[in-house]
């Protein structure tokens, strides 16, 4: 039999031998670029994330700055109306003592009593009126101590009374919820004399 003849490859038409393919760019290049495009992505985010907390948070500062600046004016306006309106209630028991007065100054030829008896519920009326705002008449009696935070002396007499006690009232003082709006005007014993 005759011997086989050789086989002879070519390499011109053949397909070169499977080669791994190589890539475009190194693995370690290729894992960076990767990380950077998640990383760019992420702080877009985030920063989108926080650039919009910032225009809450800056949306309800001006609410709150907007809602502060409305309580406050309507602060002043109530404390305006409170210092105009203040003696509303005052004014509204002095009312029924005035028509009283003016009741009696019409009144023909009143008798004496008549005039005094009006002038009576008057002074009821006007007392009510004081208690109802808690005006309180400072009338210290006789031999009571001088207290400088509600009497005002006006002179020191000698008296057989203890030193620094009130003589006698020339005029009543009065306190408005325990702050004194005129002191009483007083007379006050003067110390005795022991040079005798």
């Amino acid at each position: 039999m005759p011997d086989p003849e050789p086989q002879i490859h070519s390499t011109q038409g053949d397909e070169s031998p499977p080669h791994p393919a190589e890539p475009d760019a190194r693995p370690e290049t290729a894992g960076i670029a990767g990380s950077q495009a998640e990383i760019r992505l992420n702080t877009e985010e985030l920063l989108k994330q926080a650039e919009q907390k910032a225009q809450e948070s800056h949306d309800a500062w001006l609410r709150a700055k907007a809602e502060t600046d409305n309580i406050r004016k309507r602060a002043q306006v109530e404390l305006a109306n409170a210092y105009k309106y203040a003696i509303e209630t005052l004014a509204a028991e002095l009312l029924p003592v005035k028509d009283s007065l003016e009741a009696t100054l019409t009144a023909d030829s009143a008798a004496i009593d008549t005039l005094r008896s009006g002038v009576d519920l008057t002074l009821k009326q006007l007392n009510a009126a004081f208690d109802k705002v808690s005006l309180k008449e400072i009338n210290p009696a006789a031999g009571q101590r001088f207290d400088p935070h509600q009497h005002q002396a006006i002179s020191m007499l000698p008296s057989e009374k203890e030193p620094n006690t009130v003589i006698n009232v020339l005029q009543k003082g009065y306190s408005l919820h325990d702050r004194v709006i005129r002191p009483a005007l007083v007379t006050v014993a003067k110390p005795k004399d022991n040079s005798a």
